[in-house]
């Protein structure tokens, strides 16, 4: 959702925080004409929370890295925060009560540690992290957790199955929003980090955020040498700065907000249906 601003400018308002330095009466009056969205932990009040039965509760989780020239180092932060909202508002308004915890801005970053600022949290850092998320949803009841992963660096599926033996009344899983569809219905290149399709995705939520396309890099990738990697049926780390140049992987040239939208609609629907079939499954009866 888009607000105008004077002078031309729009502002997103799938994560919007008054601020003080910012004196915009537009922007004022349209705060004051907010609502208070009940699936998203960080908005919503004691009032609310305690009289409500959660189903599930979803975790996202990015990323603080560099995208190319023109995208934020936001990006899987800000991705993960919208389609996880757009994902919970969908099922809420379906008589399913999912709960959006806050984003976790930190992921696996650790081939790109010489790219400045890139930042990184090992994996067990992150087990530490979902160890003490775990805990306390199921002191209140909640017993499954959706990780909506927002970065190709995490993979939590190790953590899923160690989390089943010290948690085992939690049902635990991870989505790749990413991986959902086909990218190639709705992009002529999809990409691969800070590519057409990243790049779309944040006209959408976040355009402001967004420099000129013609101040994006290429996203020239060089391939791996050895076959097996160059066709990824062998995995080990890219060093991410013997790979490309501007930091991309993909050419963002032909991005724009309209396929984000549409394709964000069919990400977001998806996980919705997923979310009510989860919340109507029995853990221990999910087969048949």
């Amino acid at each position: 959702m888009m607000l105008k601003l004077r002078k031309g400018r729009e502002l997103s308002l799938y994560r919007l925080v008054p601020s003080p330095l910012y004196q915009d009466s537009s922007l004022s009056s349209y705060i004051g004409s907010m609502k208070i969205r009940p699936y998203i932990l960080a908005e919503t009040n004691w009032k609310a929370v305690k009289d409500t039965t959660y189903d599930i509760a979803l975790l996202p989780w990015g990323a603080t890295e560099a995208h190319n020239y023109h995208m934020p180092y936001g990006t899987d932060y800000y991705e993960g925060e919208a389609i996880a909202a757009l994902s919970a508002e969908k099922a809420w308004n379906k008589d399913t009560k999912t709960i959006v915890l806050p984003c976790i801005p930190f992921g696996v970053n650790t081939g790109q540690l010489d790219v400045k600022l890139c930042m990184n949290v090992n994996p067990s850092t992150q087990y530490a992290i979902l160890t003490d998320v775990v805990d306390v949803l199921l002191r209140h009841g909640i017993k499954k957790l959706v990780i909506v992963n927002s970065h190709g660096g995490n993979n939590f599926k190790n953590m899923i199955r160690e989390m089943s033996i010290d948690q085992p009344e939690m049902y635990m899983c991870s989505l790749d929003w990413f991986r959902i569809g086909d990218a190639n219905d709705f992009f002529d290149e999809p990409g691969d980090h800070a590519g057409e399709m990243e790049t779309s995705v944040i006209m959408h939520i976040q355009p402001h955020l967004l420099l000129p396309l013609s101040e994006a890099g290429p996203g020239t990738e060089r391939k791996n040498k050895i076959r097996g990697l160059r066709e990824g049926w062998v995995t080990s780390q890219r060093q991410w700065t013997q790979v490309t140049d501007d930091t991309g992987v993909g050419d963002p040239s032909k991005a724009t907000a309209e396929k984000g939208t549409r394709y964000l609609d069919m990400v977001s629907g998806e996980i919705c249906e997923f979310l009510i079939e989860l919340a109507n499954t029995d853990p221990n009866d999910m087969y048949e």
